[in-house]
């Protein structure tokens, strides 16, 4: 398995697989795809297994506070789960993190996905202390607007950026 940038030519496979992410994840327009291969290809990763897609992450660092990367969406083809895919994407983002100088990964998830929640913590993440508790986890109101609360996490840094 490769991690690799995604492609142009990646778009129908990266929509198929966002596809199998409902309801949590949500596939995107063809052209934000084609922006994130783009403009955003350092953070935006396939697990790639011989022309297979086997799952993506899409990541981009802040140009408001450029000491975060903040993870939009991460998923990994349900026939090939439980081996490692979204660990590795993870790991490939986290380090480009580290390249960039950021201090902080975070991601938000649903109140009530407690498989995102299990996988987070279980990743090293931190629940972010939030105004209410859903099924054991924190939870910040509106966070992504009115009627929007969502769970946020947060994986710290360690400053190693290569100039």
């Amino acid at each position: 398995m490769k991690i690799r940038p995604i492609h142009q030519d990646d778009i129908p496979a990266i929509l198929d697989l966002m596809e199998l992410g409902a309801p949590y994840v949500r596939a995107r327009t063809s052209s934000d795809y084609w922006l994130y291969a783009n403009l955003f290809s350092t953070t935006c990763l396939v697990a790639d297994y011989n022309g297979q897609l086997l799952g993506a992450i899409i990541a981009f660092r802040s140009q408001d506070h450029p000491e975060n990367l903040y993870i939009q969406d991460v998923i990994t083809d349900p026939d090939h789960r439980r081996q490692g895919i979204s660990t590795a994407l993870l790991q490939a983002v986290r380090d480009a993190g580290r390249r960039f100088g950021c201090q902080r990964l975070y991601l938000t998830s649903e109140p009530d996905n407690s498989a995102a929640h299990g996988t987070w913590t279980n990743m090293g993440f931190i629940n972010v202390p939030g105004d209410h508790i859903v099924n054991g986890v924190e939870i910040i109101s509106d966070y992504k607007g009115a009627g929007k609360h969502r769970a946020v996490y947060e994986l710290r840094l360690h400053n190693t950026a290569v100039n």
